[in-house]
C-alpha cells in the first residue's frame, strides 16, 4: 500500500469554540457553495486536485484514529492522491467535527465521526454548529456494541446477578465512563432506567483510565469498547457479563447480548462514519461513498477492523442520514432525562 503520508498536529484541546446558532452557515461558506454549479463532469475530473484531509476529532491512538488510518492507506491508491489524517481532539470531537463543518464542500476535507458525537450533541447548551444539518452523510464504515464488565472480585456472574446487585446494594456498585455524556456513560444509563436498579457513575477522562481504574479494582463495572474490554476478558482480567449491540459481537460469540437476557431490543453501540461538510454535490458524495463501500470491503481492511474488535459496517448516505437523525432524536431524550448539560 502507498504511504499515509504526514500527520498533522492536533490543536490544543482546550481551544474554545466558536459559538452560533445551530445550523447557521458562515457567508464564506455560502460562496463556497457556488461549486455545486459547475458541471459534475468538470467536478468529477478535478476531484481530488490535492491531497484530501481526513479530520479525526480525537486525539491519536484511539479506536477512530485506528480506522482513519486504515481507510486512508485504502482510499489513495484509488485517489491519487495522499489521504491525509489529522487528529483535532477537544471539547467531546466538538473542535474537529466544527472545522468540517465549515469548510469548503468540495470533498477535499471530511469528517470520520461517531454516533458519540450525535448521541452527546443535546449535552452542549451553546453549540456552534448542528451535528446533522451541517453535514453531508457519505458512508458508515465500522460499528462495535459495548462490553458490560465487571472487576472479577465483583460477586456477578452474569447481568442478572450483576442487576440484582445494584437493586440490593443501591448507590454502592460504581460504574466507570470514559467520560460524561459519552456513549459509554449514555448505554451505562439507559440500562440503569431499564434495569429499574441504581448505581453510582464514576466519570474519567478517556476510556483507558476508567479501564485503568477497573483492573485495579478501584471501581465495580463499564460499559466498555471492546477495543479494551476484549483482550482484559480474553486475559481474565475482567469478566464479560453481555454486549450491548444488536446481535452477539463477533469477538465474543459466547457473551450473549443485554436483549437476550431480559431486555428486548436494548442496543447501545457506536458506529462511525465519513462526513463531508453540508452542500457536497451530490455526483461526488455518491463518488466518495462508492470509494468507501469499495474498501471496507477489502478482506484486509475487514482483518484489520476484525483485529481490534471493530465490524465492518456497509451502510450508504441515504440510511446514514436516517440513522444520525433518530440517534439524535433517541439519545437526546435521554440526556433530557439525565439532565446533562456542558457549556
Amino acid at each position: 500500500m502507498p504511504p499515509l503520508g504526514r500527520v498533522m498536529a492536533g490543536r490544543d484541546a482546550s481551544q474554545s469554540l466558536r459559538l452560533r446558532g445551530p445550523g447557521a452557515l458562515p457567508l464564506a461558506r455560502r460562496a463556497l457553495l457556488a461549486c455545486a454549479a459547475l458541471p459534475a463532469t468538470a467536478r468529477a475530473q478535478a476531484w481530488p486536485a490535492r491531497p484530501v484531509r481526513l479530520i479525526v476529532p480525537f486525539v491519536p491512538g484511539g479506536p477512530a484514529d485506528l480506522i482513519g488510518r486504515i481507510l486512508a492507506e485504502a482510499l489513495a491508491s484509488g485517489w491519487g492522491q495522499p489521504v491525509v489524517v489529522e487528529n483535532r481532539g477537544g471539547a467531546g470531537g466538538n473542535l474537529g467535527a466544527e472545522l468540517v463543518a465549515r469548510a469548503a464542500p468540495d470533498g477535499h476535507t471530511l469528517l470520520l465521526n461517531t454516533s458519540g458525537q450525535v448521541q452527546g450533541a443535546a449535552m452542549y447548551r451553546k453549540l456552534a454548529f448542528d451535528p446533522v444539518a451541517d453535514f453531508t452523510p457519505i458512508a458508515m464504515v465500522a460499528y462495535y456494541g459495548l462490553v458490560v464488565v465487571v472487576r472479577p472480585g465483583l460477586a456477578a456472574a452474569s447481568l442478572a446477578d450483576f442487576v440484582a446487585l445494584m437493586r440490593a446494594r443501591p448507590g454502592e456498585i460504581t460504574v466507570a465512563s470514559a467520560g460524561v455524556g459519552t456513549p459509554t456513560q449514555l448505554t451505562a444509563e439507559l440500562f440503569r432506567l431499564r434495569a429499574g436498579a441504581a448505581f453510582t457513575p464514576v466519570p474519567f477522562n478517556g476510556a483507558a483510565p476508567a479501564q485503568t481504574a477497573l483492573l485495579a479494582g478501584q471501581v465495580d463495572a463499564m460499559f466498555q469498547n471492546p477495543v479494551l474490554a476484549v483482550p482484559a476478558v480474553r486475559d481474565g482480567k475482567l469478566r464479560a457479563l453481555a454486549t450491548t449491540g444488536a446481535a452477539r459481537a463477533e469477538a465474543l460469540p459466547d457473551v450473549p447480548t443485554v436483549a437476550e437476557q431480559g431486555y428486548p431490543g436494548f442496543e447501545g453501540g457506536t458506529w462511525y462514519a465519513v462526513l463531508g461538510p453540508a452542500g457536497m454535490p451530490a455526483d461526488l458524495t455518491t463518488r466518495i461513498e462508492a470509494d468507501l463501500r469499495r474498501a471496507v470491503a477489502q478482506p484486509a481492511v475487514r482483518e484489520r477492523f476484525a483485529a481490534q474488535s471493530l465490524e465492518t459496517r456497509d451502510i450508504g448516505a441515504a440510511a446514514l442520514g436516517g440513522i444520525m437523525q433518530e440517534d439524535l432524536r433517541r439519545w437526546s431524550e435521554l440526556i433530557r432525562r439525565l439532565g446533562l448539560t456542558q457549556d
